[in-house]
């Protein structure tokens, strides 16, 4: 699900903390020694509650305190039986409420590995194939499909559809709270994204497969989601504090939102109102029955919940970025990948405003665990290496043999590759010195060793893996990096970057930023094969290019707010006047929102409107300019303020601004 970035102020921050440490149930010195006496080659998985507890106590207290976490639960089973249930710290730390076995969570994206048992289960009656065109299930719903390849419920669930908007179906929100919608009027009122590359072709993390899978699981049995979830599921685990509707009675016992920095959120729903994609309520004590379910090869109480061929496919990975690198399973996924420690291991992140859950799964060992929070930061991350370096410390590894890369191997990785679902997230790989340089907005360059020709890794160990077509070139790359989000959610595409304007000449300072948008789609040719970069804009072409630059418009309403946003920075704002060079610098500033650079300082030498003058100088400090504005070495330059931006123009500032090189974009 969307997640939401923020920086945490140092004031809330310890205030916070201090109270988790008073509401944490304390340990005596003894027991935390006892922990760390503990040889983790000793321990042969989460085995007694006294000894887990005493690992996981002190753990929880400072990952808390690090992340700024309020509240947070902890379910541990071992071999069908529950370990360990409890919460830390405060559901609600305003009213002083302690989490505890019974805190409702909403656990968000790990809804999406119910809605595949869900699926399983049709498929175990024989009234779903999951090989079959998914269209069959969906009651006269069509797919538009560029590909001419069928999207099957198999590609759905295993997170590879080939969307080209895999959230724009995600809307979620606090006026959804006391809202009622059903799939039938949703998917009636509401345009489904396109499939533009071949199904099953590559991972892309998908929230509108999961919702046609929920969908069709409703036509298929003839119950309405929500329902079919309570009788066929829920009740049957005996999960009588799980919906996928926001019921009152579970409202009452929700944890509160926190953002990272300790401020309240509010609450959000799901429309539609039942969201297979992740609107499930839940608890520690019910997901400890499904943890047992899952590690008993669908069985629970005596009951089978599902086949065990149907659980092999949850805990086997289907799609791989390469033959050593699994990334998705029916329903789950190999988040955390890295620090796994050499174990099969399955997992599924969830994330809503204020609430982050995580499930595991190690089904060798017979083990799994479930943790709910209230905030959005990443500790879960912390508490999964903590526990597989304690439980199942990794076994030394031999570093792999890297092979030499000359130039003329090294062309058909080189190029522009933009991320498969978040539209920012651009990268460019180049050749330098006998390596492949990878270089984006968050990881920096970054040197690339190659283990074969479709696998590299980075200078900090992370693997990157390319996948071929079968001409041989190189048309995707998926980066397994904890250091960009973005990257660990979908492969990356090269995008064509040999467009050439009859009017655009070889030796032009412009043409690499010309052809950078023209490849990403976001300016093209004028007419014909010219591109005509002396040509102006209106204020609504600029507009539509910087939104599809900017990349933040994939999940309903973050376009209409982009444009919202600009019209009120914007005075007079007219989207067929021409717009000027401080026009454009102000909406290119209201999106990117950056800070002035503090060792560039800058002077403004032109007039320029006093709406726009921090915007031209902020940009100008950053080194967003286009080629023909020069910054003397004392600081001073003209922008030419209100003279009529030129396509050219607008094709070097966009992309300075929002290129693989730019700062990280502010949301």
């Amino acid at each position: 699900m969307k997640k939401v970035f923020q920086k945490m102020s140092l004031t809330v921050f310890l205030l916070s903390t201090t109270l988790i440490a008073v509401c944490t149930q304390p340990l005596g010195a003894m027991e935390i020694n006892q922990t760390a006496s503990i040889a983790a080659t000793n321990i042969k998985g989460p085995l007694d509650a006294k000894e887990v507890e005493a690992f996981a106590d002190p753990l929880f207290a400072d990952k808390m305190k690090k992340f700024n976490v309020n509240g947070s639960n902890f379910v541990v089973v071992h071999d069908g039986k529950v370990i360990v249930n409890k919460g830390y710290g405060f559901a609600d730390k305003e009213k002083k409420i302690p989490v505890d076995k019974d805190t409702v969570f909403q656990i968000g994206s790990v809804t999406k590995t119910f809605t595949a048992m869900a699926v399983l289960q049709q498929v175990d009656e024989g009234k779903i194939d999951l090989h079959h065109n998914v269209e069959e299930y969906l009651g006269g719903l069509k797919i538009p499909n560029k590909t001419g390849k069928p999207l099957t419920m198999y590609d759905m669930l295993t997170y590879s559809s080939g969307f080209d908007m895999p959230d724009i179906t995600t809307f979620l929100g606090p006026q959804y709270i006391e809202q009622d919608m059903s799939m039938d009027e949703f998917v009636s009122k509401n345009n489904m994204p396109t499939v533009i590359r071949p199904p099953g072709e590559v991972y892309t993390y998908d929230n509108t497969g999961f919702l046609l899978a929920g969908y069709a699981v409703e036509k298929a049995s003839g119950i309405p989601f929500d329902e079919y979830m309570d009788e066929k599921v829920f009740k049957p685990l005996g999960m009588s504090s799980s919906s996928v509707r926001l019921k009152p009675a579970l409202l009452k016992r929700m944890a509160a939102h926190y953002r990272p920095n300790g401020e309240p959120h509010p609450a959000e729903g799901f429309i539609p109102t039942g969201a297979p994609q992740g609107s499930i309520l839940s608890t520690g004590e019910d997901m400890a029955n499904y943890l047992i379910m899952q590690l008993q090869n669908g069985k629970f109480d005596g009951k089978e919940i599902v086949s065990q061929k149907s659980i092999d496919l949850m805990h086997s990975y289907q799609i791989f970025a390469e033959k050593d690198m699994p990334v998705t399973t029916v329903g789950f996924e190999n988040l955390y990948r890295e620090l796994a420690n050499g174990q099969h291991v399955v997992f599924k992140g969830g994330n809503i405003p204020g609430h982050a859950s995580m499930i595991v799964l190690i089904p060798e060992q017979k083990t799994a665990f479930y943790m709910s929070y209230n905030n959005d930061s990443d500790m879960r991350a912390d508490i999964f290496k903590e526990f597989m370096d304690h439980y199942f410390p990794e076994k030394e590894k031999a570093e792999p043999a890297y092979l030499p890369l000359s130039e003329k191997d090294a062309q058909k990785y080189i190029g522009l590759y933009q991320n498969t679902r978040g539209y920012w997230g651009r990268t460019s790989i180049a050749y330098e010195n006998g390596s492949l340089m990878l270089e984006d907005a968050t990881s920096g360059k970054q040197k690339l060793r190659m283990i074969h020709p479709l696998l590299f890794v980075d200078d900090e160990g992370n693997k990157i893996a390319f996948k071929e077509e079968k001409n041989g070139n190189i048309k995707y790359f998926y980066y397994a990096t904890p250091n960009n989000v973005t990257h660990a959610v979908a492969h990356s595409q090269k995008m064509d970057r040999k467009e050439t304007y009859s009017d655009v000449s070889n030796t032009s300072s412009y043409k690499t930023y010309i052809n950078n948008l023209s490849a990403l789609s976001i300016m093209g040719a004028k007419t014909g094969s010219q591109f005509d970069p002396t040509g102006t804009m209106t204020q609504g072409e600029f507009i539509d290019a910087l939104i599809k630059a900017h990349g933040w418009y994939g999940f309903p309403g973050d376009e209409a707010l982009n444009r919202q946003q600009l019209a009120a920075r914007v005075p007079d704002l007219n989207p067929s006047a021409p717009i000027t060079r401080q026009a454009a610098a102000v909406m290119i500033q209201t999106l990117k929102q950056l800070e002035p650079e503090a060792t560039n300082k800058v002077k403004l030498q032109d007039t320029a409107d006093a709406w726009a003058t921090d915007a031209i100088t902020t940009l100008a400090s950053q080194g967003i300019v286009d080629p023909d504005t020069k910054v003397s070495a004392d600081g001073s330059f003209t922008f030419r303020a209100k003279d009529l931006l030129k396509r050219q123009e607008a094709s070097a500032l966009l992309d300075l601004a929002f290129g693989y090189y730019s700062l990280p974009i502010e949301r």
